[in-house]
């Protein structure tokens, strides 16, 4: 493959990169030009603070070809068009050959979540240590074990009891939440999650993990549930906050996660008429909360 790369302001990000899409790259990135000096610029995308833009103030573009002259012919196009002014193009180069599987796979580690709970990818022997695993490798749903909410979760599940317990994980990504359910030995589990994608890995990561649940459309979730997991984010949890708490069972518990440490008291507020909500932990800058009925 052949790489062309160039300079462009943040407003010709979009046209550029539209552009080398319509002349068949086969991807395009975008980087900050000046990442790792003083000018480097910080996009944020969190719940509350401004939607991350298209590009940074000085923007590199680089775009993959399947040959070089592919890529020289997009380089000429491109700079012939009056949209370009103001970009630079800094040039097309061989890109070396490497297994990027096993690349991309390097990049996935076991991940403890307990000294004898973790989370192994398939490619990987499990610790010795371990004597609980969820085999799990990165796909299209949220939730690998390495984000410090799905974590959290993960070491709550691990350290309260589960056995015979009725589980609802709510905006079920992967399943990790209840998969580990299952293995520490929840009864009935069903898993919901909007996204149909999110349905279907949960289905096949439960199968490889020879774990049995329900998962399916939110609508599959009824009556109460001795545990509600939601690791979301914080609007879409505090939306569903009379749908979550009408999900716990007198002496159930809610847990809760993908929730910033600066919006505890709007989170508090939200469940207030519901259940007291309190942080049950924190890593790095995310919290936990649970609640009990």
């Amino acid at each position: 493959m052949f790489e062309l790369s160039l300079l462009c302001p943040e407003d010709k990000v979009e046209t550029v990169s539209e552009a080398l899409e319509a002349l068949d790259a086969l991807s395009v990135s975008v980087e900050d030009a000046d990442a790792q000096t003083d000018a480097e610029q910080a996009l944020f995308g969190e719940p509350g603070l401004p939607p991350p833009k298209e590009g940074w103030q000085r923007s590199r573009v680089l775009a993959l070809f399947t040959t070089e002259t592919a890529a020289r012919d997009a380089s000429r196009l491109l700079q012939a068009q009056d949209f370009f002014a103001g970009c630079t193009m800094l040039g097309v180069s061989a890109v070396p050959d490497q297994d990027w599987v096993r690349l991309t796979q390097s990049q996935f580690a076991p991940v403890e979540i307990t000294p004898d709970f973790w989370i192994v990818p398939t490619w990987h022997e499990p610790p010795e240590q371990a004597r609980r695993i969820i085999r799990l490798d990165p796909g299209l749903a949220f939730g690998t074990g390495t984000h410090p909410t799905t974590r959290m979760c993960l070491r709550w599940i691990a350290r309260h009891p589960l056995t015979g317990q009725r589980v609802l994980d709510y905006g079920c990504g992967s399943g990790i939440l209840a998969i580990a359910a299952a293995r520490f030995g929840a009864a009935t589990i069903e898993a919901v999650d909007i996204d149909p994608a999110a349905v279907r890995s949960t289905l096949d990561n439960a199968q490889a993990n020879g774990v049995r649940l329900d998962a399916g459309l939110p609508d599959r979730a009824s009556g109460v549930y001795g545990v509600v997991l939601a690791n979301i984010l914080a609007t879409p949890l505090k939306v569903l906050a009379p749908l979550l708490c009408s999900h716990v069972a007198p002496g159930g518990s809610l847990v809760l996660a993908g929730i910033l440490e600066r919006q505890v008291d709007e989170l508090k507020s939200a469940y207030e008429a519901y259940l007291a909500l309190q942080v049950s932990d924190t890593q790095d800058g995310w919290v936990l909360m649970t609640a009990a009925r």
